[in-house]
């Protein structure tokens, strides 16, 4: 008697294999590239900065997108603050000095590193700059109500 998963190409040579194959190279070859990343801050931000340009363009070019844009711009503030903000509470927990001669003082610890910060914005920008070229994604509205909330929204921080 077959089994219900047989066929589904989970044996050897059939269709998932070769993609948890080819899943797994791409899946090393991107590891490789950020490794070779990870010693220039400057080069990355530049790319960034580079993919941020072209996005706005974009969307400036085709007069949409806004609910994108606005999304994008949340989850960046969001990946921002994070960047900003230290581990640790110093109202909370307070600064914890050493006591001892071998101890080391660590005055400031983010919360959020700066490669994850930056590979998440960078992820968020690619994904944004994709959805620019599905119309489902462009919903009509008037954009000077997403930027007077969104001065609302993060006006009183």
């Amino acid at each position: 008697m077959q089994k219900f998963y047989e066929g589904l190409g989970a044996e050897e040579g059939g269709v998932a294999q070769k993609a948890r194959v080819l899943q797994t190279k791409l899946n090393q070859r991107l590891q490789v590239l950020l490794d070779k990343t990870t010693p220039k801050p400057v080069e990355r931000w530049i790319s960034l900065t580079v993919l941020v340009f072209l996005y706005f363009v974009r969307v400036f070019v085709l007069r949409g997108f806004y609910i994108v844009t606005y999304g994008l711009g949340i989850y960046n503030l969001n990946l921002l603050i994070g960047f900003i903000s230290p581990q640790i509470d110093p109202e909370t927990e307070g600064p914890a000095l050493p006591t001892k001669s071998d101890q080391e003082f660590k005055p400031f610890v983010r919360r959020l590193p700066e490669f994850k910060f930056w590979r998440a914005a960078t992820k968020s920008v690619l994904i944004g700059f994709a959805m620019t070229f599905f119309p489902m994604f462009d919903l009509p509205v008037f954009w000077p109500v997403l930027l007077l909330y969104w001065v609302m929204l993060h006006g009183d921080d």
